[in-house]
């Protein structure tokens, strides 16, 4: 009688390959995930770190504006008290000359070249003002270039007109050597003052002759790295 009954078959074998295809599958979909989730982590940790960095350098921006700002109000406040010191002396001379009348004509001469002095100076007060507004927007964005570039530090020079910069990146045998120089920005000829290491000086006043010309700081601060730059090479 058993040699009559069917063959059972319950598939085992298809549904053991099934399970294996569907767990091949499965281990895929967890890996590409987990690859996923590590891609999209390390993403974000770059996102951050180039966040904080752009923090770090718009401060850095804000800090030299801000320097700026407060040489600049400085210089509107000696403008103020020179303007107010020539009107009073103008005061002074027109009291002398009702007080005298017999200086009138010697007091009316004085009157009239310290107007035109006054006249002066706040001409070159004027024009030195819209040379510094326009130098300082050229500034902001020409300051990562110079950072990042030209290897540039700005630094006060412990008085109000006066401006250090320093350069790195000039000696191929030492990086971290550093050359400098101080910009005396207190009268309409600007001129440097003092530098290290030590360069041919007729370099140095050939790039402060070039800046008073054309007023293009850019142009002036790529030509004294050259002349230090030439320097440490010899």
């Amino acid at each position: 009688m058993a040699e009559t009954l069917p063959p059972l078959n319950f598939g085992f074998d298809e549904l053991r390959s099934r399970m294996a295809a569907f767990t091949d599958r499965f281990d895929a979909f967890i890996a590409t995930g987990r690859k996923r989730v590590l891609s999209e982590r390390n993403q974000f940790r770059i996102n951050v770190a180039e966040l904080h960095e752009d923090q770090k350098m718009k401060k850095r921006d804000l800090e030299i504006v801000a320097q700026k700002d407060a040489q600049h109000k400085q210089i509107l406040q000696q403008q103020e008290a020179e303007t107010l010191e020539m009107e009073l002396a103008i005061e002074a001379l027109t009291l002398q000359r009702e007080q005298a009348a017999s200086q009138r004509t010697e007091l009316q001469g004085q009157i009239g070249l310290i107007k035109k002095d006054i006249a002066s100076r706040q001409a070159a007060q004027s024009t030195r003002a819209r040379e510094l507004d326009a130098q300082s927007r050229l500034n902001l964005p020409e300051l990562d270039f110079w950072e990042t570039y030209l290897g540039l530090r700005i630094e006060g020079a412990g008085k109000i007109d006066r401006l250090q910069f320093v350069f790195c990146n000039l000696d191929e045998k030492d990086w971290g050597r550093e050359a400098w120089f101080e910009l005396d920005t207190e009268r309409r000829e600007y001129a440097v003052v003092d530098f290290r290491p030590k360069v041919e000086i007729e370099g140095v006043e050939e790039c402060v002759e070039g800046l008073n010309s054309s007023r293009d700081l850019g142009q002036f601060l790529r030509k004294m790295r050259g002349v230090f730059a030439l320097a440490m090479k010899s």
